[in-house]
C-alpha cells in the first residue's frame, strides 16, 4: 500500500476534503520524516525491532528500533535487519544513560540513520554533537515548556511531548496538559509530534489542529499481525481496559525511579522487592546512584522481556499506555494507520 494511497484514497471514509486538510496538517512532519503519514512508531524495548518497525513504515508511517538495553553490535544487527525488510526511512531511539552510548550513535552513524531519537532525560552536549555532525535529524522529549525551550537551544531538530497516559516510563503531566503548556509557545519555531494515550484518529486531528506536526503511537502497534510479541502479551491488550494501565510506585525517596505504565499483574510487587534491594546496596556504599538507576532500568528490560517474548504475563512487565482500551483485536500495521487517518480525516472533515 503506498503511503500516498493512506491519504488520498480512503478506504472507509469518502472524505476527499478530510483527507486533503489531514495531509495539509501533517505535512511538516511528514516532510520533516521523509514519509507518506506523519505518525512515528513508539519506542518499545523488544517490540519495536525489525518486523514491526519496517511495517511501519512500509505502511506510510515513520518506524523507530527502540534500542533499549541493546549493545553496539546488536543494534547494528538490528539496523542491518531492518533495512532488507524496507526501503523507506526509519529512526533509532537511544536511551541518554546507555553507558555505551557513544558507540550506539556511532552504528547509527555507519548505517547513515537519517533520524535518532535521546530518551530518557536531557541529552548530553557531546551527544548532540555527535549526532548533529553525522546530518541526523535529533528529536528528543520536551516534558515541560522550559525543557522544551532549552532542546531547541541545544540544537534539537524536532520534539516529542509525551504524557503521562503512555505505557513504559512515564512523567508526572497528561499529554493534553502537556499540550496545551508547550505548543502554543514553539510548534511555529519547531516540528513537536505529541505522544501518550493516543488511541483513536480524532486525537490525531485535535493535536495537529493545535500546531502538532505528526503524532507517536506504542500501544496501538503492539498487537499488530508484524509484532513479534507473544500471544500471551497480546491477549493481556486486547482484555484490557484503559484502568488495567497503572504506575508503578517509588518505594525509598532517596532512589528516583521514574515511574514505569503497564497493566496490573504479580509483577507490580516483585518491583517493589527490587527498589528495596537496590536501596539497601545504596545505603551500604556498594553502588553509585548512576549504577542504581541502571540496574533498575535493567531490571526493567529483563521483566518487559519474559512477558513481552517469553509471554510470561504474571511475573513479567506488560507495560502498556491508557489507550489499551482501544485495542480489541490483532490486525496488520497498515490496517491500523488506515483507520487512523480514516478516523482523523472524517474529524477534520466534519469540522467544515
Amino acid at each position: 500500500m503506498s503511503g500516498e494511497g493512506l491519504i488520498a484514497e480512503p478506504r472507509a471514509v469518502h472524505a476527499s476534503i478530510g483527507h486533503a486538510r489531514l495531509k495539509e496538517l501533517m505535512h511538516r512532519g511528514t516532510e520533516f520524516l521523509g514519509c507518506e503519514v506523519a505518525i512515528m512508531g513508539g519506542a518499545m524495548s523488544w517490540v519495536s525491532e525489525r518486523n514491526l518497525v519496517a511495517a511501519i513504515s512500509n505502511a506510510g508511517g515513520f518506524g523507530v528500533i527502540a534500542c533499549g538495553a541493546m549493545g553496539p553490535e546488536l543494534l547494528d544487527t538490528e539496523i542491518a535487519e531492518t533495512k532488507t525488510r524496507t526501503d523507506r526511512p526509519f529512526g533509532v531511539n537511544l536511551i541518554t544513560m546507555h553507558p555505551q552510548l557513544a558507540e550506539l550513535i556511532e552504528v547509527c552513524t555507519r548505517h547513515k540513520i537519517g533520524h535518532v531519537v535521546l530518551a530518557g532525560g536531557l541529552p548530553p552536549g557531546w551527544a548532540i554533537q555527535k549526532i548533529k555532525a553525522s546530518g541526523a535529524k535529533l528529536m528528543g522529549f520536551a516534558p515541560a515548556l522550559a525543557l522544551a525551550k532549552k532542546l531547541m537551544r541545544s540544537g534539537v531538530d524536532a520534539l516529542v511531548i509525551e504524557g503521562m497516559e503512555a505505557g513504559g516510563h512515564i512523567g508526572p503531566v497528561s499529554t493534553s496538559v502537556l499540550a496545551q503548556e508547550i505548543l502554543p509557545h514553539v510548534s511555529h519555531d519547531i516540528p513537536v509530534f505529541i505522544a501518550g494515550g493516543i488511541g483513536r484518529g480524532e486525537a490525531i486531528a485535535a493535536y495537529l489542529e493545535m500546531g502538532a506536526v505528526g503524532v507517536q503511537l506504542g500501544t496501538r502497534f503492539v498487537c499488530a499481525h508484524e509484532s513479534i510479541a507473544h500471544p500471551n502479551f497480546k491477549k493481556a491488550f486486547i482484555r484490557a481496559s484503559a484502568r488495567d494501565a497503572v504506575p508503578s510506585v517509588q518505594i525509598d525517596p532517596r532512589l528516583p525511579v521514574i515511574p514505569v505504565r503497564a497493566l496490573k499483574n504479580r509483577e507490580t510487587e516483585n518491583f517493589a522487592a527490587k527498589q528495596r534491594e537496590v536501596a539497601q546496596l545504596l545505603d551500604e556504599g556498594k553502588v553509585e546512584m548512576a549504577e542504581a538507576q541502571l540496574q533498575i532500568e535493567h531490571y526493567w528490560a529483563g521483566a518487559l522481556r519474559r512477558a513481552a517474548i517469553d509471554g510470561d504475563v504474571e511475573s513479567g512487565s506488560i507495560m502498556a499506555g491508557q489507550s489499551v482500551g482501544m485495542v480489541t483485536r490483532e490486525e496488520p500495521v497498515a490496517a491500523i494507520i488506515q483507520e487512523l487517518v480514516d478516523e482523523a480525516a472524517a474529524a477534520l472533515e466534519s469540522r467544515g
